[in-house]
């Protein structure tokens, strides 16, 4: 039962038909094996860095498809459907380029956007640490200004694509005060850094995760994206924009999990009629179907915004806690469903609620969110009605 979407234009329409038929054909038929063998699969990122998707909400100038965040996150909604450790990849690719994007020099864009948002090279996105994950002013990674170089010193945890990836890009410390952070494209062959071995995660398997150690790491000043000191600026509006794409996939997530527990419901009987057709069982799917478009809603409105300029760091807060929370409420609904062969192997159920709890976890945890949720309105000065023409 694929999900009813009203788009903005005929090309919108297209190209969300083209990736269901890709996801469908491609990578839907790949996803349970892939995970089940913890494959990263790359040869998935190039193919779809040559159908143009890695690049789609940056600009068509510099390689990027140019189409509205709205169109976007529906794309990453239908990589989600079938294979969420993928739509998380682009997702995580997609942060990866946007310092060079905001705060890149013309010099730098045209030297490296092209292959970072044409698949030839793929991004994996350092801010974390192992004591600072929800508070990144936190980090200890260091950057030493060393001539016409910087050298960086630390490690950072939970890096997607660890071990990966072509290119990092890494927030780390160039002075002592709390927000003295830059942040700096790491090309992965660089001389000292190393990721290691990756964790051993409870869902997301084809999404390589690992900590990337950085010893006397030489990076060139002309690698620093923006001023010094402007790098937890970069981190943080970037975020914004990463938490919608986690919305997205989360609700593509829940969106699978919803279609796989309908359709075997509609085929299994019990009391000589199929189970959709109890109504307690009736009741659960309803539920579920509400979730699911409750939380595009949500990520959608937040996608608006952003294309119209306005501010959406609240509502993506918002869309990130609704449709993460929601993935986890329906793929654990989804399992009873099915009953016990729900909680086996050979039905895609548990794997999707393996995967649906790190998705209440990264980019914020959904505490995190509250947090950000309760200061947005203690602090808001909106009049509650802004007319977009």
């Amino acid at each position: 039962m694929p999900a009813r979407r009203l788009l903005p234009s005929e090309e919108a329409v297209d190209l969300i038909a083209l990736v269901r038929d890709l996801a469908t054909k491609e990578l839907a038929p790949r996803a349970a094996e892939a995970e089940e063998s913890a494959e990263f699969p790359r040869d998935v990122f190039r193919l779809l860095g040559q159908t143009g998707i890695l690049g789609l909400p940056y600009a068509e100038e510099h390689g990027g498809g140019g189409v509205p965040y709205e169109v976007y996150l529906q794309v990453l909604e239908e990589l989600g459907r079938v294979w969420a450790s993928v739509g998380v990849g682009v997702s995580v690719h997609a942060l990866s380029c946007f310092g060079l994007v905001t705060k890149g020099t013309e010099e730098q864009k045209k030297e490296w956007l092209p292959d970072m948002l044409g698949g030839d090279l793929l991004g994996a996105y350092c801010l974390s640490e192992a004591h600072a994950g929800s508070d990144p002013a936190a980090m200890r990674t260091t950057a030493r200004r060393d001539g016409d170089h910087y050298v960086l010193n630390g490690a950072k945890a939970w890096t997607t694509h660890g071990g990966q990836a072509d290119f990092y890009k890494v927030m780390a410390r160039t002075s002592d005060d709390r927000n003295g952070i830059s942040c700096f494209l790491v090309p992965a062959d660089t001389e000292g850094l190393v990721a290691d071995n990756p964790e051993r995660k409870m869902g997301l398997m084809g999404s390589t995760t690992a900590t990337m150690v950085f010893e006397n790491v030489r990076v060139p000043v002309e690698r620093r994206l923006g001023e010094e000191g402007d790098g937890l600026r970069i981190a943080l509006a970037g975020l914004d924009s990463g938490r919608l794409g986690i919305a997205a996939v989360a609700t593509g997530l829940a969106q699978g999990a919803l279609d796989a527990s309908l359709a075997y419901a509609q085929q299994r009987t019990a009391f000589g009629k199929r189970i959709v057709d109890h109504q307690g069982l009736g009741f659960v799917l309803a539920d579920m179907e509400a979730a699911v478009q409750s939380a595009r809603a949500v990520t959608l409105h937040a996608a608006r915004l952003r294309d119209q300029g306005l501010p959406f760091g609240r509502e993506a807060s918002v869309a990130k806690l609704v449709a993460t929370d929601n993935a986890m409420k329906v793929t654990t609904d989804g399992v009873q469903v099915l009953g016990g062969v729900g909680y086996t192997r050979d039905f895609p159920l548990e794997r999707y609620m393996r995967e649906a709890k790190v998705m209440q976890i990264f980019e914020g945890t959904n505490q995190i969110q509250r947090m950000v949720i309760a200061r947005s309105l203690d602090t808001s000065t909106q009049t509650g009605l802004e007319l977009v023409r």
